[in-house]
């Protein structure tokens, strides 16, 4: 798994990688930043999903070119900003600005947060190279931003939320052990040294944790913050007890490591799709994903199947995308966790998804019917003997032409980008992030002072959960 997440720009060499991230990381220490993102809740989204146009700006979706440009054309100055243990002072002064913020909030609109936006506080690789993206989106000049559901604010007590611009995976992949377990105490102790975090012990701060070893060996202190996950995990090798759920979480899809193949490349690759399924990687996993090496056994020699060994780099991709783009399904099973990067690497190439996981929960679950463009297969089914093919045979191909017509309306939620696309996964993880604001549960203290002055304006019968104060929630 390490090896094959390296960037695919062979031209880079470690001294050259390690200066770029030296730069990254004194960016990130400036943390000047917070955004804001108004709540939908997935009624109203589901209704506007297919309907939004697409915008007219072309995004740059390579990962190395968007980099480089940035750094180049819109990298800001860093600050000075000195590391500085919170004293108890700091953290009262900063409690009362926020809690007078709040109580303004909550007299003025009896729905907040429904009618305002999120103001999170401010960001690398490929497959689990979201960190950058979601950054680079905060970051840009807001006459650049096509996203206006996030607003960065200079003030921390102005934000609803606080993302943490540290870059979890990138450090983990291009420092020695001992360094990177450096950095992170580094980068932990100049967070939890706030008093934003302090207020809340964490519970209004994101980190973005998309690589199951990243952040490992200081995870245990920021448990109670928001984590963007890739999967939660149900094996239990990867996350401790306690520290992830779907309750404070989000998980985030994979960065494809194909490209995109839209609307006119779908329809042109239609009569080339002879190969029944497909499916290319690594044909051993551990933990949950040893269904790899049973489905193997059971489809090696099969008739219009190729499952092949996969490799990394740009002969790899290139040999990924062109199976892809000639077959009808592609499989996505579990890997060492239960998710896999091959999901979407399946939706942007026009390649029906068998997702054969049990334990898999799904990024933007609520929000996307994940039934309109992926079959479902139980782990069980797969591996009995000329079931899978069987089922996939029988699949009408009326069935598969609507489902292939699904994938290139979904393939915009997957496919990262700078700048950041409406109802791309940028802007869907600031929707989603308008619901979780609701659920957070701040530090005891504030929550008291909030639940008490809630009550003194309290005009209706709170057991039907119409109130002005403080208890505020989203429509499921």
């Amino acid at each position: 798994m390490r090896a094959k997440q390296m960037p695919s720009s062979s031209t880079r060499s470690k001294s050259q990688r390690l200066l770029l991230f030296s730069v990254l990381f004194l960016l990130a220490l400036s943390f000047p930043f917070f955004f804001s993102s108004s709540s939908h809740s997935a009624a109203s989204f589901s209704s506007t999903v297919y309907t939004h146009p697409h915008p007219r700006v072309q995004p740059e979706t390579s990962f190395v070119a968007s980099l480089e440009n940035f750094l180049t054309h819109k990298a800001p100055s860093t600050s000075d900003d000195t590391v500085r243990s919170a004293l108890q002072d700091d953290v009262t002064r900063f409690d009362d600005r926020k809690f007078a913020k709040e109580v303004e909030w909550v007299h003025r609109d009896p729905y907040y947060p429904l009618n305002f936006p999120i103001r999170p506080g401010s960001p690398l690789i490929e497959q689990h190279s979201i960190d950058y993206w979601l950054w680079a989106d905060l970051i840009a000049p807001e006459s650049e931003r096509l996203l206006k559901n996030v607003v960065r604010v200079d003030r921390q007590e102005e934000a609803d939320l606080f993302y943490v611009p540290f870059f979890t995976t990138i450090s983990f992949f291009l420092l020695e052990k001992q360094q990177c377990k450096a950095l992170y105490r580094e980068a932990l102790k100049w967070v939890t040294d706030q008093p934003a975090w302090k207020r809340s012990e964490g519970r209004d701060h994101i980190f973005s944790i998309h690589h199951p070893w990243s952040f490992k060996s200081v995870r245990r202190y920021v448990k109670n913050a928001i984590w963007l996950l890739p999967d939660m995990d149900s094996t239990g090798n990867w996350y401790k007890p306690g520290q992830v759920s779907l309750e404070k979480d989000l998980i985030l899809p994979y960065v494809a490591n194909v490209d995109l193949c839209d609307a006119n490349c779908v329809s042109e690759s239609e009569s080339k799709r002879t190969t029944l399924v497909f499916f290319r990687g690594r044909l051993k996993r551990n933990a949950g994903g040893k269904i790899r090496s049973k489905l193997v056994a059971e489809l090696a020699d099969a008739k219009d199947v190729v499952i092949e060994e996969g490799t990394a780099g740009e002969q790899g991709k290139t040999a990924a995308q062109k199976g892809m783009r000639s077959s009808t399904f592609c499989l996505s099973p579990a890997g060492d966790t239960p998710s896999s990067a091959r999901l979407f690497d399946a939706v942007v190439s026009g390649c029906i998804p068998v997702i054969i996981s049990d334990e898999l929960e799904l990024p933007f679950e609520g929000i996307l019917d994940y039934r309109k463009i992926a079959i479902f297969v139980s782990s069980t089914d797969a591996v009995q003997p000329g079931w899978l093919l069987t089922y996939l045979k029988g699949i009408s191909s009326n069935k598969i032409r609507e489902m292939r017509k699904n994938l290139v309306e979904f393939s915009r939620h997957f496919v990262y980008s700078s700048p950041a696309q409406p109802l791309g996964p940028e802007d869907l993880v600031w929707r989603m992030m308008g619901g979780k604001l609701v659920n957070i549960k701040l530090h005891t203290r504030r929550s008291q002072r909030v639940v008490k002055e809630s009550r003194s304006v309290c005009s209706c019968d709170c057991r039907r959960g119409n109130m002005t104060g403080s208890h505020r929630s989203l429509p499921v």
